[in-house]
């Protein structure tokens, strides 16, 4: 039997085609990314990661600001980006990079291979989870020795499988270089928790002349071996930050003077919980954070909220969004405080086209381990792939979203927290969605 460190990821057919990559080499890669986890717009050393070997590979990169408008960022902490930097140069990112990134993180890697063809994007995402990793022997990062190294961080939602497959398929396509046709564009997404990273790649304008985009994720919730060539129900969603503005005063000597803008959040709160669900479709709305008040003896003059709203289209959340701003407001008022609002990250639904969708099927079929095809499930959550997607499709491309399960074969037996903290899955899936995007690579060069 060949071992995993001989055997190629895809097991290409084709002649004259080879395939640098196993899936020792895929699995190595996330364990690798996976160690080192970094929040929404802080992942400098996964951005500098991706350069340096995409670039020594061929591709043209940017980074940062050299493709992305400061301006158009949305939900970045200042704070969390200053620790990021320092953790950066100390785990070895050059200052040259890091100036070269200029305080935003996010990478676009371009390889010409000088031959006509279409433009094949293809993304991955950067961020990690605030989520501290558990220490349990049937977690398998803790077990095998590749957990978090960041206290309260860790990637809890595949991204670094994402990142790992991205990278080792710029190996095949540098191997496959005189094969290959047209511009392969690999976009390395910040901040896709929150919905925050695609707007301001959208508004970049790298996507504009994009014939075909691609996304996948891994799926630790549906059966292993399972492709999902058009999950459905991606949720609209709009993600809001309120900040309520009272007066303060003395909690004894003059309560009345004050404004109390901790109970006007908490107001607020309670009726945005309360929204009413529509008719027409799935809603979703959470109250996730709330910060407020000075001191025990003083009248709260500050609060700050974080809220998501979803609907199943775009409908649906406005009515939510626009819903929410006027209960915050109404909540604000009647205490006689004042509240401002900033969007911090959207997510869109989309049609995916046809053609792609057939495309990722038949790829599918040829993957190794994908044991089943199922056309599509509800994801009933959202991705700000979308954004993406729908910016491709209205310049005339095409665009494709799939899944790929990987659930464990016997789930841990822990309590319900600890389950959402373990987030394992079968690392082994990574080879099904490498070889899925390498047949579209080769089909799509006109080869099949």
């Amino acid at each position: 039997m060949t071992s995993t460190h001989e055997t190629s990821a895809s097991i290409l057919q084709l002649p004259n085609w080879t395939d640098p990559v196993s899936e020792h080499d895929l699995v190595m890669r996330r364990r690798e990314i996976h160690r080192v986890p970094e929040t929404g717009w802080s992942e400098f050393v996964a951005t500098a990661r991706a350069a340096k070997i995409l670039s020594d590979l061929g591709f043209k990169v940017r980074v940062g600001r050299e493709f992305l408008n400061s301006a158009d960022v949305r939900g970045r902490n200042k704070a969390d980006v200053v620790k990021a930097e320092k953790i950066a140069i100390e785990s070895g990112v050059s200052v040259t990079m890091l100036a070269r990134m200029g305080g935003l993180t996010g990478c676009i890697a371009t390889f010409e291979t000088g031959r006509p063809g279409k433009n094949i994007a293809i993304r991955a995402e950067l961020d990690a989870i605030k989520m501290t990793e558990p220490e349990s022997p049937e977690h398998l990062p803790f077990k095998e020795g590749f957990a978090s190294i960041e206290p309260g961080l860790m990637h809890a939602c595949g991204h670094d499988g994402h990142q790992a497959v991205l990278l080792e398929l710029g190996r095949f396509v540098l191997a496959n270089k005189d094969r290959l046709s047209g511009r392969i564009t690999f976009i390395f997404e910040p901040g896709e928790e929150g919905s925050r990273g695609a707007y301001p790649i959208v508004k970049s304008g790298v996507l504009d002349d994009v014939d075909i985009l691609f996304c996948a994720h891994i799926a630790p919730e549906l059966p292993a071996g399972v492709v999902v060539p058009a999950p459905e129900k991606f949720l609209c969603t709009t993600k809001i930050d309120f900040h309520f503005e009272g007066r303060p005063s003395h909690a004894g000597l003059q309560p009345q003077v004050g404004n109390n803008a901790l109970l006007a959040a908490a107001n607020a709160s309670m009726m945005l919980m309360a929204l009413p669900r529509h008719s027409e479709g799935m809603t979703r709305v959470n109250v996730g954070t709330l910060h407020a008040g000075e001191g025990r003896n003083v009248v709260a003059a500050h609060a700050d909220m974080e809220v998501e709203v979803r609907g199943e289209n775009e409908a649906i959340n406005r009515e939510l969004t626009d819903a929410a701003l006027m209960r915050a407001e109404g909540a604000s008022a009647a205490f006689g405080c004042t509240c401002r609002h900033t969007i911090m990250g959207e997510a869109v639904d989309f049609v995916p086209d046809d053609g792609i969708v057939q495309m990722i099927t038949v790829c599918a079929r040829h993957a190794r381990y994908a044991e089943k095809i199922v056309p599509s499930v509800p994801l009933n959550a959202s991705d700000d792939a979308t954004l993406m997607i729908r910016r491709v499709q209205s310049r005339g491309g095409k665009a494709g979203y799939f899944l790929v399960g990987a659930a464990l074969p016997h789930p841990t037996h822990h309590t319900h927290a600890t389950e959402e903290a373990a987030l394992d899955w079968q690392e082994k899936y990574l080879v099904t969605m490498y070889g899925i995007l390498v047949n579209l690579l080769v089909g799509l060069s006109g080869n099949w």
